[in-house]
């Protein structure tokens, strides 16, 4: 069985749950992170899931606020981190320290491309300047940038960089990252891609980051358990199970329209409403329709 980094196991990319009014719903913060926690499920909070660059410094300090005052201890808050002026990203992430938040986790700043060198620099003066840890956020598919392998070793160095959570879907990439940082006691390295869990578990990944735990945690702390218990066959089929169930809010559908869909699932399980932050919206009926349909259809065999 594995040995555990500090930093481990499921972190769930929690959804903003807003009201009507665009403020921050407190009450359905608490639901998340209280069904979070039964399961032993940490929380990333303004990450792409959770509309983190639609979310103003003041809702996330009330977020992170209701947040950890639900996780009470018993799971680690991590603070999604995006924007691209970094004297703004500094208070922030100040703020969201007070607030709370037990790690930063930060996307790059993708207005313009950056060389390589221009990332590490990014990093480490950010790293040098919080009074919490620091996780590294790779996603293409919102930064259009890759941080290369060379400039993350480099990273994992500095004494205040705990991890990477990669969400590029590229498995070559994965086995590298996985061949450098494994067996590393002091840098973890989390799938952010939640297709490709059990895979990474299976190579020696610290934690997975999938949003359908958004509503169902209990299969991906089960799949977790199982890949780090070397319990390959169970984690390939709750893995199977979790691709099935993913489709439900994501196939056809933009990556915006998914996070909305992902709040239509949500609802149907008593956690929060479909309200979207702009310039996102929520799904036209027939959509919505189509996505309630295929919940009662798949999600209650796997509850």
């Amino acid at each position: 069985m594995k040995t555990l980094n500090k930093y481990h196991g499921v972190v769930v990319p929690m959804v903003t749950p807003i009201t009507k009014n665009n403020e921050i719903d407190i009450d359905a913060v608490k639901r998340i992170i209280n069904n979070f926690a039964q399961y032993n499920v940490s929380a990333l909070i303004m990450g792409t899931t959770g509309e983190g660059n639609s979310v103003s410094v003041e809702s996330g300090v009330k977020m992170i606020k209701a947040a950890s005052e639900a996780a009470a201890g018993r799971i680690t808050i991590y603070a999604g981190l995006a924007g691209n002026c970094i004297s703004e990203q500094y208070d922030a992430a100040v703020k969201f320290i007070e607030a709370g938040a037990d790690v930063i986790a930060a996307t790059l700043p993708c207005y313009y491309s950056l060389t390589p060198k221009q990332m590490y620099e990014y990093y480490k003066n950010l790293a040098d300047t919080l009074t919490a840890p620091l996780m590294l956020y790779n996603i293409t598919i919102t930064t259009h940038m890759s941080i290369p392998l060379d400039v993350i070793e480099k990273l994992s160095h500095h004494p205040n960089i705990v991890g990477l959570k990669d969400s590029e879907n590229n498995i070559q990439r994965m086995e590298e990252a996985l061949t450098l940082f494994s067996d590393r006691e002091d840098f973890a390295y989390f799938c952010g891609c939640a297709a490709n869990s059990a895979k990474a578990l299976s190579l020696g990944a610290d934690g997975i980051v999938p949003s359908v735990g958004n509503y169902l945690p209990k299969i991906y702390n089960d799949l977790f358990e199982a890949g780090i218990s070397g319990n390959t066959e169970i984690a390939n089929d709750l893995q199977a199970k979790t691709i099935e169930i993913g489709k439900i809010n994501t196939d056809n559908l933009t990556l915006g329209e998914s996070l909305a869909g992902l709040k239509v699932i949500m609802k149907m399980y008593g956690l929060c409403e479909t309200y979207m932050l702009p310039p996102l919206t929520e799904l036209e009926e027939e959509t919505v329709i189509n996505i309630q349909n295929k919940v009662r259809d798949i999600i209650n065999k796997y509850k």
